[in-house]
Formats: structure tokens, sequence, C-alpha cells
């Protein structure tokens, strides 16, 4: 009851670790103003990853996830969604407000002459990056998006489930509540929806001991992307956690797939 009358307190995420790589501090100004890094390839340039971090984290999240990119020839722009890191705000709304941050990255890299530019997201960032192509018709080469949920109630509901709490009619109040707080309508807040309109190639990677999206969301996220498309699972990876056990996997395959649409 508390969670539906005053929300989820969390703790603002800090980047506590900085770029080991020579990097620059970039503002991007969108519906908040944004704070990013800006790292430049270790090799020869073939594009630009935006990488977007997850629910209750901040771009130093990524560092470890930008590696395999940056060794082979791509830029990473790292960007603090709202109420995240060093950009404005104070609150989250799940992927549905950081679509148009996902875009006015876009817009700026395209502002910066790149031409060939790419989107990086986990949960939250991969569920921003699916609104940001489907709102504001963005066009990046490729896109490579891990652990997204099917829908808002869905991921509600699973977390409901996960504290022993009874889903219905919990995950319904929540859901009502919790966007009308935050100014968003969470129930139109469907990332299997808005797949049908990606159209550009898409990796979608999932670790099958993730507890809070479930193998059938994958699924019908999948099956919705009308677009050249791959899935990647990771029997022993959870949630958000694929590098703890698939780390040169991980790196090979992400940077494969990049590789066929340079």
């Amino acid at each position: 009851m508390q969670l539906l009358f005053t929300g989820i307190d969390n703790p603002r995420p800090r980047n506590t670790t900085l770029p080991t790589h020579p990097y620059s501090t970039v503002l991007i100004k969108s519906n908040i103003n944004l704070e990013c890094w800006y790292i430049p390839a270790l090799a020869a340039s073939r594009g630009t990853v935006v990488m977007c971090h997850g629910y209750t984290a901040c771009k130093s999240a990524m560092l470890e996830r930008a590696e395999p990119f940056l060794q082979n020839g791509y830029n990473c722009l790292m960007v603090d969604f709202m109420g995240s890191g060093g950009s404005g705000g104070n609150s989250t709304t799940v992927g549905f407000k950081e679509a148009e941050e996902v875009a006015d990255c876009y817009k700026y890299l395209t502002q910066q002459g790149e031409q060939n530019i790419y989107l990086f997201g986990s949960s939250m960032g991969a569920v921003a990056i699916m609104k940001a192509i489907n709102d504001a018709h963005i066009q990046p080469k490729a896109i490579i998006i891990e652990c997204p949920f099917a829908t808002m109630y869905e991921t509600i509901a699973i977390r409901f489930h996960n504290l022993g709490v009874p889903t219905f009619p919990m995950a319904n109040l929540l859901l009502f509540w919790g966007g009308l707080e935050n100014g968003f309508n969470a129930q139109a807040h469907n990332p299997v929806g808005y797949a049908t309109n990606i159209h550009c190639p898409t990796l979608l990677q999932y670790g099958e001991r993730d507890d809070r999206v479930t193998r059938s969301e994958t699924d019908r996220v999948f099956a919705s992307l009308h677009c050249p498309k791959q899935l990647i699972t990771y029997p022993l990876a959870g949630h958000d956690d694929y590098l703890k056990k698939y780390r040169a996997e991980w790196g090979a395959n992400v940077v494969g797939f990049l590789s066929h649409y340079n």
C-alpha cells in the first residue's frame, strides 16, 4: 500500500566509476538536460553506439559493455537518463519519457555528421530505444536490445509476484497511480507494440534465468519485429548480467552482429 501512495523511493544512481579511456562530457538538451560521455573508438571509426542504461542505473554501468565496441572501432555515446547520474530530473518513467532522450541523442550525433549510428540498451534502456524508433521515427543502422519487458503491466506484475504480493489488484493500481504521479500513460507503455514499427536490423538478447522478464515476453517481442533479426539467449544468465558468465561470448556476439551493418 505504501508503494501505491508514495511510489518507489530509489536512491539516485550515481556515476562512481569514470572511463579509463580519453573521453569528453557532452551536454544534450532534451526534455531535461542530459549528461553524456563521448568515448572515441580505439581503432579506426566504424560508427557510434548510443549506450542506454537500465532502471536504477546510470551511464557508468555501461562502461564494461562499451569495451568491445571501443576495441573494434565504435565510438560510444553513453547517456544518463532523467533522474540518473549527472542528468536533470528526479524521477523515471521506465522508458516512456526516456524515449525522447534517446531520440535527442540520435539527433545530436546526426548534427555532428555521424552517419553510422547504432543503439544499444539494456532493460529500461532497450524499451526506451524501441519507443524512440516507434515515436520519433529515427533510423539507426542497427540496434541491440537486451531483456525488454513486453508490457508495463507485466513488468509490474512480475515484481509483485517476486515480492509475494497478490498481482491483482495491486499491479493494476500501481500501473494507474504510477503513471498519474509521473505524468505518463503507463497502461499504453507496451514495447511489444513498439516492436511492430522497428524495421532496422535488431539483435535481441535474453538470459534464461531472468526473474524480471519471462521467456514468453521475449518471444512475443521477437515475433513482433518486422526486420532482419536475431535472438541470442544465455542459459545461465539472469536479468541484465550477461557479462558475469559470458563476457567473451557476449562481446563476440554484439560486435559480430554490428559488423554485418557497417
